[in-house]
C-alpha cells in the first residue's frame, strides 16, 4: 500500500468531515487551519479546487476518485471532525456567499527579491491602507513581486486582470441567475475589502473610465453597493496595488497598444508611484542559476553571458540604437528552452522568433560577440523555423 500524501490526507479528512453535501470555502479554511496548521492556505485551495460545485462551495461526498483512495488507504490519519459553520445553500446566502478566487500565493523557491520588494513587504506587513501604482517595462517582475510579498507575509491576494471591457459589474459584483433565483454576488474588490486582503489590479492602464467606480475605494472609504443598498467597510489590512506598463498617460511609441489615458483624479488617489526597473545583472544571473539548478544544469557561464547580453541590449534601447528589449521574462524563456533542447544557439533563436528578421539577426550577432562557442552564422532550417511559432510562452 502506497503512502498517503498530504494532499490525499486533507481530501480524505474533508470527505469524512463534510460528507453530507456542499461545504463553503470558509469552512474548509477554518478546518485546515485547525487541523493542518503546517499547510498553507494556498496548498489547501489547490487541493480542493477540483471539487468545486458552485461559487465558493465544494462537495466531497460523491466523488468516485475519493472513494477509490479511501479503499486503498484504510489506515489514513483522519483529523478531528468539525461542523460546518453554516447549513445555508448558496442561493439563500446571496451576498454572504464567499468567493474562492482569492488565495495566499505559494512561495516560489526560484524567486529572487530585488528593487522595491523589501519596501513593498514593509507596506503590506503594516496593514495600513496604502494604494500603490507600480509602473515599468514588460517582463520585469512587477506582478511576481506582489505575489511573493503576499506569500511571505501570509496575506490573501485577489488578482484582477484589466481589459478595456472591465466594468463595475466585474469589479464590484452583480446579480446572477442561479437555479431559477437571482442573487447578488460580490466581485473581487468587495471580497478583498471584506477580508482585509491585498487587491492586485494588473494592467490597469488598459482600463476605460468604467473603472472609476474605484474612486472612493482608493480613498479607503466604505463603499455603497447601489444595487443592494449595502455599505461595505474595508477591513484592516486591505490595500491596493496596481501594475502598468505606463504611468496612465497612454503610449505614444506604439509599444503598449491598447493602453489608455487614465483620469487624473483617479491616478492622484494612489499614495505613491513606483518605477520598477529591470533587475541588476547580478540578480538576473541569480534567477537563471536557480532555474538551471532546478533542471540539473550546471552552466553559470551561460547565465552570466545571457545577463550581459540582455544588459547591453537594454543600454542600446535607452540610447535609441535599438527598438526592442530582452526582458527578464525572455531570459527565463531562454533558460527553460535550453533545459529542453540543450543547445544555446537553438534556445536563443526560438526565443527571439517573436521579433522581426532584422532584430533577430542583430540580437544574435550581439550574443555571438560575447560567446565564442556560438556560431552567429548558423541558422535553423525551414522546418525548424516553422516550428518556432508553436513554442508557447510562459509567464515570468
Amino acid at each position: 500500500m502506497s503512502k498517503v500524501s498530504k494532499k490525499e490526507q486533507i481530501i480524505l479528512a474533508l470527505s469524512d468531515a463534510f460528507d453530507t453535501g456542499n461545504v463553503s470555502y470558509n469552512d474548509i479554511v477554518a478546518y485546515a487551519k485547525a487541523n493542518y496548521p503546517d499547510v498553507s492556505v494556498g496548498t489547501v485551495y489547490n487541493a480542493v479546487k477540483p471539487y468545486r460545485v458552485d461559487r465558493g462551495f465544494y462537495n466531497f461526498s460523491a466523488d468516485k476518485a475519493i472513494q477509490s483512495v479511501v479503499k486503498q488507504h484504510k489506515d489514513y490519519n483522519l483529523a478531528v471532525k468539525i461542523k460546518p459553520t453554516s447549513n445555508l445553500s448558496p442561493e439563500v446566502l446571496g451576498t454572504d456567499s464567499l468567493e474562492d478566487e482569492g488565495v495566499i500565493p505559494d512561495k516560489d523557491p526560484l524567486f529572487v527579491p530585488f528593487g522595491f520588494h523589501t519596501k513593498l513587504k514593509k507596506i503590506v506587513s503594516s496593514k495600513i491602507f496604502f494604494p500603490i501604482f507600480v509602473t515599468g517595462l514588460s517582463g520585469n517582475g512587477k506582478t511576481k513581486s506582489v505575489q511573493q510579498v503576499c506569500a511571505e507575509t501570509n496575506r490573501k491576494l485577489f488578482r484582477v486582470n484589466i481589459t478595456v471591457e472591465t466594468d463595475e459589474d466585474d469589479l464590484i459584483g452583480g446579480f446572477r441567475l442561479k437555479d431559477g433565483s437571482t442573487v447578488f454576488e460580490y466581485g473581487p474588490v468587495i471580497h478583498a475589502m471584506k477580508e482585509g486582503a491585498i487587491l492586485l489590479i494588473d494592467e490597469i492602464d488598459l482600463a476605460s473610465n468604467k473603472i472609476l467606480c474605484l474612486q472612493s475605494i482608493l480613498e479607503g472609504s466604505p463603499y455603497h453597493i447601489k444595487k443592494t443598498g449595502e455599505f461595505v467597510k474595508p477591513a484592516k489590512g486591505f490595500t491596493i496595488v496596481a501594475t502598468a506598463n505606463t504611468k496612465g498617460k497612454g503610449s505614444d511609441d506604439g509599444r503598449f497598444v491598447g493602453t489608455n489615458i487614465l483620469n487624473e483624479a483617479f491616478l492622484e488617489r494612489f499614495v505613491i508611484t513606483v518605477e520598477q526597473e529591470y533587475p541588476s545583472q547580478t540578480v538576473e544571473k541569480n534567477i537563471l542559476v536557480k532555474l538551471f539548478k532546478k533542471f540539473n544544469i550546471d552552466d553559470d557561464d551561460f547565465a552570466d553571458k545571457l545577463t550581459k547580453w540582455a544588459k547591453s541590449i537594454r543600454d542600446g534601447y535607452l540610447n535609441g540604437s535599438v527598438d526592442e528589449l530582452i526582458t527578464t521574462r525572455r531570459l527565463v524563456h531562454i533558460a527553460k528552452t535550453y533545459a529542453i533542447f540543450d543547445d544555446k544557439l537553438e534556445s536563443i533563436k526560438y526565443c527571439l522568433a517573436r521579433f522581426d528578421d532584422e532584430t533577430k539577426a542583430s540580437f544574435l550577432e550581439s550574443y555571438a560577440a560575447l560567446d565564442a562557442t556560438v556560431d552567429k552564422n548558423a541558422t535553423l532550417d525551414e522546418e525548424s523555423n516553422a516550428d518556432i511559432k508553436a513554442v508557447p510562452s510562459h509567464p515570468f
